[in-house]
């Protein structure tokens, strides 16, 4: 074992971070203290702030900012809808990396560079990486399919790093997809990637903000448990997202996959968040810690990755292990 072990990549010395691992910024499932957990822990912790109102957002940034001693963390927004509003939040709050997501990023860029912040932008292909690294990002994160949550490629982790890697012209690039452990962390690298960025795993922490029933059913899974379709679209229609196989699922299977506006039990109430809002089925947001109704009937996000999760453990030590890890494989393998 590695003691102390750490990687230090192009992404690590330009953010200024000790070790090459990113917590995918999972909106309310990665609240203030999963991101602070990461980043204290010395990789870079991701902060989703996309449906949140602008004051909300102040909080969110001002929280984060205390638990990490002004550490560095990112603050993420998908671009499916306007973010100038939440963006400009985010930057009088004092965020001072913010990464963006499915769609284009040139309209936010400018202001984001204006206020002093890197720039990360998730891409699906090489040609959004060329574009992106044109537009100015400092940094490029390659999604594969088999990540789970909202999914933007359409081809692998595998086949994705490297082809983006070559278009992104020197840019760190960061691997996302596939990856819960070192041994991810270490093939991403070989492939040209300069981090991983992680989501799944992180789910399965207690820091993680969704219900226990979620976590359990993480530990529980195999990846082929997975599932992408764009059913569940309350809130993102049409959006493609992979998730696990659950009660929902079946019984949209079961009536032959019919379109949304026809499926069975639309509109049912399956729950309450924690601040007794109602969840209906087919809706984005799964069961959080706190709210109430059945697991089976919520979505519950996760990519193939769930298959190397088998147990809930405290983020700090998903990183340090992750990176102790990658550290051992490719120490041996350069022996």
């Amino acid at each position: 074992m590695l003691a102390g072990a750490s990687l230090s990549t192009p992404f690590t010395r330009l953010f200024g971070i000790r070790h090459p691992i990113v917590s995918a910024p999972m909106g309310r499932a990665a609240p203030p203290e999963l991101v602070a957990a990461v980043t204290n822990a010395g990789g870079l912790g991701g902060l989703g702030l996309t449906w949140d109102s602008p004051q909300r957002i102040v909080e969110l940034v001002t929280k984060t900012r205390q638990l990490t001693n002004d550490g560095p963390f990112l603050a993420n927004f998908v671009l499916e809808w306007d973010q100038h509003e939440r963006l400009d939040a985010a930057l009088s709050a004092g965020a001072r990396i913010v990464s963006f997501f499915w769609g284009d990023p040139a309209r936010y860029i400018d202001r984001a560079k204006a206020a002093g912040a890197m720039v990360i932008h998730g891409v699906g292909t090489p040609d959004e990486a060329r574009r992106a690294v044109e537009l100015g990002v400092d940094a490029i994160v390659a999604q594969g399919n088999e990540a789970g949550g909202h999914v933007w490629s359409r081809v692998s982790t595998m086949v994705l790093v490297p082809l983006v890697v070559d278009a992104a012209g020197g840019a760190p690039v960061l691997a996302a997809g596939g990856i819960a452990d070192g041994r991810g962390l270490a093939a991403a690298l070989v492939l040209g990637a300069s981090g991983a960025w992680i989501g799944t795993r992180f789910l399965a922490s207690p820091e993680a903000a969704y219900h226990a029933d979620y976590k359990q059913r993480l530990v529980e899974a195999a990846a082929t448990d997975t599932v992408e379709s764009v059913l569940f679209d309350g809130g993102w229609p049409n959006a493609p997202g992979r998730a696990l196989r659950n009660r929902t699922v079946q019984l949209w299977e079961d009536a032959g996959r019919p379109k949304s506006g026809s499926r069975p039990g639309e509109g049912d109430e399956i729950g309450r968040t924690p601040e007794g809002n109602v969840v209906r089925r087919y809706a984005i947001a799964s069961k959080l810690s706190g709210g109430t109704g059945s697991i089976d009937d919520f979505v519950i996000w996760a990519g193939q990755s769930v298959g190397l999760v088998h147990d809930i453990r405290p983020a700090s030590e998903i990183v340090t292990d992750v990176v102790r890890e990658a550290s051992e494989i490719l120490a041996r393998s350069a022996t």
